[in-house]
């Protein structure tokens, strides 16, 4: 098989500002998986670009990006798109992702594909139960530690948006305090119940669907991963990594793989070459 490469690209992201993207593939005509970060996360966040060869040295096209409201800047590293972050909406994520999968399906990304898996971590992952729920040209579907509830995302942060319309949220990696506004509290609070609710919203998913997570996950508790398996349709695996957390030992700067990521990606191409191959 050719070696993969991979290129960048530049849609209008949400917001109106830029949505940043990778495309990596070994060329051709091939099955695409589309990659969905999740909160403080980015494209190229520890593990994102190792998946993303993995896969397309499996037979994939690979699209990674950055959601418009990430708060990653040109460098793609660092963040410093504050403004951008502090008004990010879950809603804009959907738009977001929509955007990227029309793209894919239109030609704009040089890619000759009708359908497409979906992949999502955390935030992300819930973000892409949304879209299978609604899109029949989803033919896979992966979660890594995917929330069943968005709320619980900002819920140490809920009481201080209402009172006074802002709050920070510690990148702890970093050491930045990364400013929020109560645009996505409002988000919540308008479609929580409707086109933000998760559980609701996997009982529709008819793409096969694996749910990983981690037993161990001290971002979001696995019986997330159980909520989602319980709501979902009978094509539906629970994969629960036993101690893992909640990026399954990976870590950014990434320095490599480990028993438990490679137990995760090893089911996640087997899961793309049984459904989407």
């Amino acid at each position: 098989m050719a070696t993969p490469s991979k290129r960048s690209f530049r849609l209008t992201g949400a917001d109106g500002g830029p949505l940043r993207g990778d495309v990596t593939s070994a060329g051709g005509e091939r099955p695409v998986v589309v990659l969905c970060h999740g909160l403080k996360g980015f494209k190229d966040w520890g593990f994102f670009p190792y998946l993303a060869e993995r896969l397309a040295r499996s037979g994939f096209s690979v699209v990674s990006f950055n959601f418009s409201g990430a708060g990653v800047g040109e460098d793609n590293e660092t963040f410093d798109e504050l403004e951008r972050f502090a008004h990010n909406t879950y809603t804009n994520e959907l738009r977001d992702l929509y955007t990227v999968l029309d793209a894919v399906t239109n030609g704009a990304l040089g890619l000759r594909t009708t359908d497409y898996g979906l992949l999502g971590h955390s935030m992300g992952g819930g973000i892409a139960v949304l879209r299978a729920a609604q899109d029949e040209r989803v033919r896979a579907l992966v979660t890594w530690a995917a929330v069943a509830r968005f709320g619980r995302l900002i819920a140490p942060l809920t009481e201080q948006l209402r009172r006074t319309g802002k709050a920070q949220i510690l990148n702890q990696r970093t050491g930045q305090q990364l400013p929020l506004k109560r645009d996505i509290l409002d988000d919540l609070d308008a479609h929580g119940d409707t086109t933000l609710n998760v559980v609701r919203a996997a009982g529709s998913v008819r793409a096969p669907w694996l749910i990983v997570h981690g037993t161990a996950d001290e971002s979001v508790p696995w019986g997330d991963g159980r909520d989602l398996h319980r709501a979902a349709s009978d094509k539906t695996d629970l994969f629960l990594v036993d101690g893992a957390g909640h990026t399954f030992g990976a870590q950014h700067p990434w320095s490599g793989s480990n028993p438990a990521l490679e137990q995760v990606v090893r089911r996640t191409l087997d899961w793309f070459a049984s459904h989407l191959a």
